[in-house]
C-alpha cells in the first residue's frame, strides 16, 4: 500500500500565497475524487460501531426512559443531525474544499480559525477519550487472557499494564492516519462490515445464553410519556445531536473526495440514521440478555464479552473493540483537527502535523472525568458541544446556501485581499453570530446539585430555559443572525457579498 497523503490540487488556487494554502487545504480535483456511496456508508457504519455510542442508550434508560424511549431519542437524533450534514457536506464534491477553507467565505480568511480551532479542541478532546476507552477495553480483554495483567504494579494510580495499552492504541492510530485519507478509506471499507459481525456476533452469544431477553424488555419507564419526560427528553435529544454535531461541521472533510452528489448524500443517509438506531436497538437487547443471564443489566459491552471464559471468543473481542475504536476516532477525531490546524499556519503545519499534534493533545487531557456518570456526560459535554458546534453549522449553512446559493469563487478562498477578506480578514458579522449563537445556546449550562460544573440556577439564569435546546437554539439564532446581517451588506454593495 503506498503512502499518500491527500492530494495535491491542480485547481485554480493562487501558486506561491502559502500563509492560506498548502498542498493538504487546495481542492482535490475532479480526477482524484473516489469515494463513492459504499465508501460513505463504510466510513459512517465504522464510525457508529464503537463503545461510547453503544453505551447512549445506558446513559438515557439510566436517566429514567424505557428503552423503547431511549432508542426513539437517538433514531430521531440522527434523523435531525443528518440534516446539517448533507448540507454543509455538499460543498466537498462541488468545490473539493475541506471545512476549515468552506469556513473562510463566511469568517473570513483569518476568522476562519476560529470555527477551525473551536472543533478542533473538541476533537483533540473526543481523541483523548475513545483512545482512552479503546486502551481499557483491551486492557480488560487482555487480562481475562493472561492472568495477572489487572493486577501490575500501578503507574499514575493505574497499572502499568493499562498505560500499555493506550500508548499502543495512540501509535496504531497514528500510524494509519499518517499514511493519509486513502489508507483512511480503506481502512474504513473492511473495519465496518467486521465490526458490524462482531456486533451481531455478541447478539447471538448473549440470546443463545438468556434463551430470551429478559424483564429490561417490560421494564417501564421512571418517567412515562407525561410531565417528567419532556425535561429529560429535550436536553437528552440535544445531547444525542451533539454526539455528531462535531462531523455536521467537518464533514466536508470527506465528501471532497466523494465522486458526486449522490454518493454522499446516499451514502451518509444509508450509514448514519439506520446504523446509530439498529446499534442502539441492539445495544438494548443484548443488555437484556445480559441481564436474563447475569441478573444485572450489563450496559458495557467490553465487560459483557469478558464474561466468556472461551479464549478464541476473548480474542474476538480483543480484535473487534480494537478495530471499532480506532476506526471512529481516526475518521471523527484526527481528520478534522489535522486540517483545521494546518489552516491556522499553513507554511509550518502539514495535514500529518496536524494529526500528530491532535494526538499530543489527546494524551495531555483528563478524559475519563467527562464520562464519570450520564448526568457530566450527556448533558455538560454533549450539550455544551453540541450548542457550541450548533452555531457554527448555522452560520455555515446560512453563508452557503441562503448567501451564496452554493456558488463560490474559489480562488479567492486562498488568496489575501479577495472577495473573502473582508475586513483584515475576519468577517465581524459572522463573529457577532457565532459570539451570540453561542451565548444564547449555552449560557443558561446549569448542573443539578453535584452533578456537574455549572450552577443550579445557570451561569446566566435568565438563559436556563434555552440551555435544554442548546444545539437548536445556536443553529437557529446564528443561522437567523447571520443571514439578516449579510442580505443588509449584499443590499448595500450587491457585486460583493464577501
Amino acid at each position: 500500500m503506498t503512502s499518500t497523503v491527500p492530494p495535491r490540487s491542480t485547481g485554480p488556487a493562487p501558486a506561491g500565497d502559502s500563509r492560506f494554502s498548502n498542498e493538504d487545504l487546495l481542492p482535490v480535483p475532479q480526477a482524484d475524487r473516489h469515494w463513492t456511496t459504499y465508501n460513505f456508508a463504510a466510513l459512517w457504519i465504522g464510525m457508529a460501531h464503537n463503545i461510547p455510542s453503544w453505551t447512549l442508550a445506558s446513559g438515557l434508560v439510566a436517566l429514567g426512559m424505557d428503552w423503547k424511549q431511549a432508542v426513539f431519542t437517538i433514531a430521531l437524533a440522527n434523523v435531525i443531525v443528518l440534516l446539517p450534514m448533507l448540507l454543509t457536506g455538499h460543498a466537498g464534491p462541488k468545490h473539493g474544499i475541506p471545512f476549515p477553507v468552506l469556513a473562510r467565505a463566511s469568517f473570513g480568511m483569518r476568522g476562519a480559525n476560529l470555527p477551525a480551532l473551536v472543533r478542533a479542541a473538541v476533537a483533540c478532546c473526543w481523541f483523548g477519550i475513545q483512545t482512552w476507552i479503546g486502551g481499557q477495553g483491551i486492557f480488560i480483554l487482555v487480562g481475562k487472557i493472561f492472568g495477572g495483567w489487572t493486577g501490575a504494579a500501578e503507574i499514575g494510580g493505574y497499572p502499568w499494564t493499562l498505560w500499555v495499552c493506550f500508548l499502543v492504541f495512540w501509535v496504531l492510530e497514528m500510524a494509519i492516519i499518517y499514511r493519509g485519507m486513502d489508507t483512511l478509506r480503506r481502512f474504513e471499507n473492511w473495519a465496518a462490515p467486521f465490526v458490524l459481525v462482531g456486533a451481531v456476533v455478541l447478539l447471538v452469544w448473549i440470546a443463545n445464553k438468556a434463551g430470551g431477553f429478559g424483564p429490561l424488555l417490560h421494564e417501564p419507564s421512571e418517567l412515562g410519556w407525561g410531565a417528567d419526560f419532556w425535561p429529560v427528553f429535550f436536553p437528552g435529544l440535544m445531547g444525542m445531536i451533539g454526539f455528531w454535531s462535531t462531523l455536521s461541521l467537518n464533514i466536508p472533510d470527506f465528501t471532497r473526495f466523494g465522486k458526486g452528489q449522490r454518493a454522499q448524500v446516499w451514502g451518509q443517509t444509508l450509514g448514519l440514521p439506520t446504523t446509530m438506531t439498529a446499534f442502539a436497538l441492539m445495544s438494548v437487547l443484548v443488555t437484556a440478555g445480559s441481564q436474563q443471564v447475569y441478573g444485572a443489566a450489563v450496559w458495557d459491552p467490553v465487560e459483557l464479552a469478558g464474561k466468556t471464559d472461551n479464549v478464541f471468543g476473548l480474542l474476538f473481542a480483543v480484535v473487534t473493540v480494537f478495530i471499532a475504536t480506532i476506526s471512529v476516532n481516526i475518521a471523527a477525531n484526527v481528520v478534522s483537527p489535522a486540517y483545521d490546524l494546518a489552516n491556522l499556519a499553513p507554511r509550518r503545519i502539514s495535514f500529518r502535523t496536524g494529526a500528530l499534534l491532535t494526538g499530543l493533545v489527546g494524551v495531555l487531557i483528563m478524559p475519563w472525568k467527562l464520562t464519570s456518570t450520564p448526568e457530566l456526560y450527556i448533558f455538560t459535554w454533549l450539550g455544551v458541544v453540541g450548542g457550541l458546534l450548533g452555531t457554527v453549522a448555522g452560520i455555515l449553512i446560512a453563508d452557503y446556501w441562503i448567501i451564496r446559493r452554493t456558488r463560490l469563487d474559489v480562488p479567492d478562498l486562498y488568496r489575501a485581499e479577495g472577495r473573502y477578506w473582508y475586513r483584515s480578514g475576519w468577517n465581524w458579522r459572522a463573529v457577532a453570530a457565532f459570539l451570540t449563537g453561542s451565548l444564547l445556546a449555552v449560557g443558561g449550562s446549569h448542573s443539578a446539585p453535584g452533578k456537574g460544573p455549572f450552577p443550579e440556577d445557570g451561569l446566566i439564569p435568565f438563559l436556563r430555559p434555552l440551555a435544554d435546546y442548546g444545539w437548536a437554539v445556536g443553529l437557529g439564532s446564528a443561522l437567523v443572525l447571520y443571514t439578516g446581517l449579510m442580505l443588509g451588506r449584499r443590499e448595500a454593495d450587491p457585486d460583493r457579498v464577501g
